[in-house]
């Protein structure tokens, strides 16, 4: 499967952004999806994922409350809408997916990986 992200860019603190991540190829609901971020000189880091029927959702302490993710099978999109924006959210978001694992937080269970869109939140 292939994933293309979009739907960065520069937001104030406090407000809202949607990516995107389509997904082309087989059997999108097949995957779990996940959304990672990498800020300069940081390690990548989870953000949120979604099993594969977008029942079970997981997301990280620091977004929890002001992200949500959700997916929508007949686009074949997974989507992270952004809101309470802060300036410690700035990075590159990712979108992956995974076989096998559903909601995993773990960045060594997903097999696919879109390119990045950059999110900068200024203060």
């Amino acid at each position: 499967v292939q994933l293309q992200a979009s739907g960065g860019g520069l937001v104030q603190a406090g407000g809202s952004l949607r990516l995107s991540c389509a997904a082309s190829g087989p059997s999108f609901s097949n995957y779990g999806m996940g959304w990672f971020r990498q800020a300069p000189g940081k390690e990548r880091e989870f953000v949120a994922a979604i099993s594969r029927t977008g029942i079970s959702t997981n997301y990280a302490d620091s977004v929890k409350d002001r992200f949500t993710i959700f997916r929508i099978s007949a686009k074949n999109t997974v989507y992270l809408q952004m809101t309470s924006l802060k300036p410690e959210d700035t990075a590159v978001y990712y979108c992956a997916a995974n076989a096998a694992y559903g909601s995993s937080r773990l960045l060594s269970e997903y097999d696919y990986w879109g390119q990045g869109t950059q999110v900068t939140v200024s203060s």
